[in-house]
């Protein structure tokens, strides 16, 4: 696994795509840092630009390091969630402009996966994290299931057995500074 996050590392450093298994579907990635990178995943994946992507941290430390103030209630729902849940939190800092949405909000998932986590925090900032199809096209729930032109269009694919054979996307949660909370999806 060493060599495959090193091999990773070095294509996200260089602003390419990477083709990766998360905690819960096959993802398109970049750096979250990079706009350029960013760009490159809106186009590959067909997507308007109003869409919202998802992005990867490590733990609760990293977490804090990407939005100006996480309410205290994200720690108790990410503990208890039963599955992977991504969390949709306002005033997001260090990352692109055009990771952010126009309500000035991120989503972002604490990651439960080992090599994503490695991955992560020797990378040591946020990935982009959607899920590995053409915008509209139904999420490929393994890896046989992904597009041709998908896999041609990323840099790298990561070569890691899996341990699952599907997944399913995670839950996402709009948490609001106020204390709002909406479930997006279950």
């Amino acid at each position: 696994m060493r060599e495959e996050i090193n091999n990773t590392i070095a294509v996200l450093k260089r602003g390419g795509l990477i083709l990766y298994p998360t905690d819960t579907v096959w993802g398109i990635g970049c750096d979250a840092t990079n706009s350029e990178a960013i760009e490159k995943v809106f186009k590959l994946k067909q997507r308007d630009e109003s869409k919202s992507l998802i992005c990867l941290v490590h733990d609760f430390k990293m977490l804090n390091e990407f939005v100006e103030d996480v309410p205290e209630v994200a720690y108790d729902i990410l503990r208890y969630a039963a599955k992977p849940t991504t969390i949709i939190y306002d005033d997001p800092i260090r990352v692109a402009e055009n990771l952010i949405a126009d309500d000035n909000s991120l989503a972002i998932r604490v990651v439960q996966d080992d090599f994503c986590k490695q991955l992560i925090r020797k990378f040591r900032r946020p990935i982009v994290s959607t899920s590995a199809n053409i915008s509209g096209v139904k999420t490929p729930l393994n890896f046989k299931a992904i597009a041709p032109e998908i896999l041609e269009g990323v840099d790298y694919v990561v070569n890691l057995p899996l341990s699952k054979q599907t997944a399913q996307p995670s839950a996402i949660i709009k948490l609001k500074n106020d204390g709002t909370v909406k479930v997006i999806r279950n």
